[in-house]
C-alpha cells in the first residue's frame, strides 16, 4: 500500500472517531447527566470538548509519525543480514541470526557448516541464504543485535 494512501485513511480515520468521540461526551454531560441530577456548565461541556480535540489531536500527530515507516523489525529488516550456517545446507539446514536459530535454504547450491552467508529473502519462518562469497558486490555487514 502506498504510504501517502496510508497517511489520508488514518486522518480520516482519526477525524472520524474524533467526532464520534466529542458528539458522545457532548450527550453524556448535556444529556444523560442531568437525568441523574447533576448539572453541568455549557462553559465546562466546551472545556472538556476543547481538551478532548486537542488530545484526539496530539494523539494523531504521534500515530502519524510512525505510519508508513520502514519496519526495524521483522522479517523485512532480516534481508542482507550476515549470519553463520549451523547445519550444512543441501539445501535446507539451519543459521544463526544474531541469537536466534532460522531454517534455512541455499539459493547458492550446498553450504558447509560455519560458513557465513547472507540472507536475501524471507518466506514465512524460512531463510532464502547464498554464501557471501559468492556475492559480487558485497553489501556493508549488517549484524543483528544479541540479546
Amino acid at each position: 500500500m502506498m504510504p501517502g494512501r496510508t497517511k489520508r485513511s488514518f486522518a480520516l480515520y482519526s477525524l472520524v472517531t474524533t467526532i464520534v468521540e466529542q458528539a458522545i461526551l457532548v450527550i453524556v454531560l448535556l444529556a444523560v447527566l442531568p437525568r441523574f441530577g447533576i448539572g453541568i456548565p455549557v462553559w465546562l461541556v466546551v472545556v472538556l470538548s476543547l481538551a478532548w480535540a486537542a488530545w484526539s489531536y496530539f494523539a494523531y500527530r504521534m500515530g502519524e509519525k510512525v505510519i508508513g515507516r520502514t519496519p526495524v523489525a521483522g522479517p523485512e529488516a532480516l534481508v542482507g543480514v550476515r549470519c553463520i550456517t549451523t547445519t550444512p545446507l543441501s539445501p535446507v539446514g539451519y543459521v544463526r541470526a544474531g541469537s536466534e536459530l532460522w531454517r534455512a535454504r541455499s539459493i547458492s547450491g550446498d553450504i558447509d557448516t560455519e560458513v557465513e552467508v547472507i540472507i536475501s529473502e524471507v518466506k514465512g519462518l524460512t531463510l532464502f541464504v547464498m554464501q557471501s562469497s559468492d556475492m559480487s558486490t558485497s553489501p556493508s555487514s549488517f549484524e543483528l543485535p544479541t540479546s
